[in-house]
């Protein structure tokens, strides 16, 4: 029964907090690597005897702690005196489980569990010159101990290198923790094997994440740009710091993002509506697409508000950056303030509100109609359907007139800034294939996986470089495919050979989905003068619309497009102005120069941004990614451990070679402890040094408060049905939870006696 009362004792002790009076008490932590024990383990198997000599506190420690881990029993360490040169002269190492046991819960029915029943086991250690000898000794316990328990006991915890390594990784990697310490026990062949347990690294991962900036939020990012620009000279970032010293707004950008700019700056989208860290800072990117269509990282900003100072200040920091050449066009959400600044910051660029951002909003804005579903396709067909600036006026007075829409504030502003989202008035610029109807997609899916709403500021940076980590790999990648697979050509035009050898697969795809739609086009001669051709192509295309019945249909119909064409000199233009808006040549003219019968598109019909052979500056750069965690110890025992894998798989062949391979591995040993037992070894990693003392000379930034993002109250959003259920649940929950406390409590009052006054 004892036993089973020791167990449990002792797995409580790991997550309970030791409290004593003496503040020279403390829990003997372990702070070396297992090679460390390897040095005294020739004694380990001796018990605590009056005259033992040691060479130092350590080995008496580790000799201590070695024998209560073989004998099952923990250590705690008390009564430390020092002399008047205030060198350490005595200390005491004595069982965990001595003291008297102190309960500090306030309900008496429910008391905490403690650990401590006097045990008068310990051992006195004296100085003697300059070395330690045990100056008496209490062996004998007053509760029974276990060898196989000690295990879980705090003091006889400890990660090893490797375990820390394999940790570390595995968290860069994004695995989670369960997954994490699940595969060192697979390594160790299972959890008794284990001298630490999950909540250790736990505890590990987070000291890891929070030594890597330093303290305190965003002083840390501050040292954080500080180290990368140390490494990176042309690694870029701006700080807003206001009077009192409290960060206001951050914008940054490492050396590729800058020279990714130089050759994709003719179209940058700009977005803060994605919330990222726990202060609710808008997380302000600005992204721009590659010769596959990928999202790009040119810069990003954590901003403290959504003003128009605030986007000034940080557009002419990101301008400063990108060496003063802002961008031919920019893509931005719904935003007075934004529209504002970059009106002052970029006045010759083309600005144009994000489509997808408006048309999401038709639920919210018009489901109040009794002919919504109606509205909503009359809506889309006349956005989307348009290919003129008439055509679209028109088929927009028409839908206000038909369903009595003049007193809609929110349809009245859009058509007030009409040319700058109806795709009939920007499709005259080019946007790099950034769709109406789908492109803001990919500017908050570049950060979905790494930062969420509880993600720090501390670890904003680190997870920002993962995912610039990630997408830089997947640019990769896209380029080895280009080069590797060849999608085949669907037709026998020449021209399309020739899209194929030049253009990257996914832009060639593009094209080939408009060589697809040109079967249902038909090109018709309308007249010529000299070498002018107009032609008019119609196209057979599904479009949905209203029913007489008022019911939606859905029907095929002929539209008309009229392309130009010169001879002489190959020009070629269509009035749907694909090509100048995506850069990729619409059906329409594949059809006109099919039957032209012309067999390669001069060379200006072929951009320079979408070939597979672009060559790009920030190829040959590496991303400043942190590097703070490979220390010189990690790079060596990264190498040890590269080189022992060889001789491991080596040695796995045959029984001979394993035994050779042992015998190795055990004469290299004895040299280690040789060598050890010889010289100092310098365990302190100088650049933690050095990072210590820019911490303490620098000036430290205060951490930003809490930041009211534009828009609604998050209070008062639109809760979706699930969420009203899961609310009201919830509230419940709480409710009778509070109400069973409260009834315990009126019970417990009423067993306790009152004390007569007086």
């Amino acid at each position: 029964m004892m036993e089973s009362n020791l167990i449990s004792d002792e797995v409580v002790e790991q997550n309970m907090i030791f409290q004593e009076d003496d503040a020279d008490v403390f829990f003997v932590e372990e702070n070396g690597d297992h090679l460390e024990d390897q040095q005294v383990e020739p004694i380990m198997m001796l018990e605590p005897k009056k005259g033992l000599m040691f060479d130092s506190e350590d080995d008496a420690v580790k000799f201590y702690k070695g024998y209560a881990r073989k004998k099952g029993f923990g250590v705690v360490r008390r009564t430390t005196r020092y002399d008047e040169d205030n060198k350490l002269d005595y200390f005491t190492l004595a069982c965990s489980r001595q003291g008297k046991a102190q309960y500090s819960s306030k309900n008496s029915f429910k008391p905490n569990p403690s650990t401590r029943m006097q045990c008068p086991a310990k051992s006195n250690f004296s100085r003697r010159g300059d070395k330690f000898c045990i100056s008496s000794v209490t062996v004998g316990h007053n509760h029974p101990i276990s060898p196989s328990k000690s295990r879980f006991l705090r003091c006889h915890k400890k990660l090893d290198l490797h375990a820390k390594r394999t940790l570390e990784l595995n968290d860069q990697a994004g695995i989670r923790m369960n997954k994490n310490f699940g595969s060192l026990v697979m390594q160790a062949g299972g959890y008794d094997k284990l001298q630490f347990g999950e909540k250790e690294c736990r505890n590990y991962l987070q000291e890891t994440r929070r030594l890597k900036l330093g303290a305190g939020d965003a002083h840390a990012v501050y040292q954080y740009f500080l180290r990368m620009q140390s490494k990176d000279p042309d690694f870029f970032h701006v700080m807003d710091v206001a009077e009192d010293g409290r960060l206001r707004n951050v914008f940054w950008a490492d050396s590729r993002s800058r020279s990714t700019y130089e050759s994709f700056s003719d179209v940058v989208t700009f977005d803060t509506t994605y919330l990222t860290n726990k202060y609710s800072m808008p997380f302000a990117p600005f992204v721009g697409v590659n010769h596959h269509g990928e999202s790009v990282l040119l810069g990003c900003g954590l901003l403290s508000n959504e003003d128009t100072d605030t986007f000034v200040w940080l557009f002419k920091s990101w301008l400063c950056c990108m060496s003063n050449n802002p961008p031919n066009a920019i893509i931005t959400d719904q935003c007075k303030a934004m529209q504002n600044a970059i009106g002052e910051v970029f006045p010759l660029a083309r600005h144009r509100l994000c489509i997808w951002h408006i048309m999401k909003k038709i639920p919210e804005k018009l489901s109040g109609y009794e002919k919504y579903e109606n509205i909503k396709y009359t809506l889309s067909n006349a956005v989307y359907d348009s290919l003129t600036k008439h055509d679209f006026d028109e088929a927009w007075l028409h839908m206000i007139e038909k369903y009595d829409l003049h007193d809609n504030e929110w349809l009245g502003g859009l058509y007030g800034n009409r040319n700058l989202w109806v795709p009939a008035y920007v499709k005259d610029t080019f946007w790099a294939g950034m769709s109406s109807t789908q492109r803001s997609e990919s500017v908050n899916a570049f950060f979905d996986g790494y930062v969420n709403s509880r993600t720090t500021l501390k670890q904003f940076a680190e997870q920002y470089e993962n995912a610039l980590r990630d997408k830089v790999e997947k640019e990769n990648k896209a380029d080895s495919k280009s080069f590797q697979e060849v999608i085949p050509c669907i037709t026998h035009y020449d021209f399309e050979g020739q899209f194929q050898a030049a253009y990257t697969n996914a832009k060639f795809e593009e094209f080939q989905d408009q060589l697809r739609g040109k079967i249902y086009c038909y090109p018709t001669l309308l007249y010529k003068e000299d070498s002018l051709f107009t032609f008019r192509v119609r196209e057979d295309r599904k479009i949905f619309y209203e029913g007489e019945d008022g019911d939606i249909k859905e029907k095929w119909v002929i539209l008309e497009f009229t392309v130009l064409f010169n001879q002489g000199e190959c020009d070629v233009c269509c009035v749907c102005r694909l090509f100048e808006f995506r850069g990729i040549l619409c059906s329409h003219i594949l059809s006109v120069l099919a039957l032209m019968e012309i067999t390669e598109v001069p060379s200006k019909y072929i951009l320079q941004r979408w070939r597979k052979d672009f060559k790009r500056k920030h190829t040959f750069m590496k991303c400043s990614y942190d590097d703070r965690l490979n220390t010189r110890v990690v790079q060596r025992y990264d190498n040890l451990c590269k080189r022992s894998r060889e001789l491991a798989e080596n040695g796995a062949e045959s029984d001979a070679l394993h035994d050779l391979v042992m015998d190795g591995f055990n004469e290299l040993q004895i040299k280690i402890d040789t060598y050890r037992t010889t010289h100092k070894i310098l365990e302190e990693d100088p650049t933690s040094k050095h990072d210590a003392t820019m911490v303490n000379k620098e000036k430290i930034v205060l951490n930003t408060i809490h930041v009211r993002s534009a828009g609604r109250p998050p209070s008062k959003r639109k809760e979706s049905k699930v969420d009203q259920v899961v609310k009201r649940l919830r509230a419940k929950k709480q409710q009778v939870s509070k109400s069973t406390k409260a009834v315990s409590s009126q019970k417990g009052r009423k067993l306790v006696p009152t004390e007569p006054s007086g």
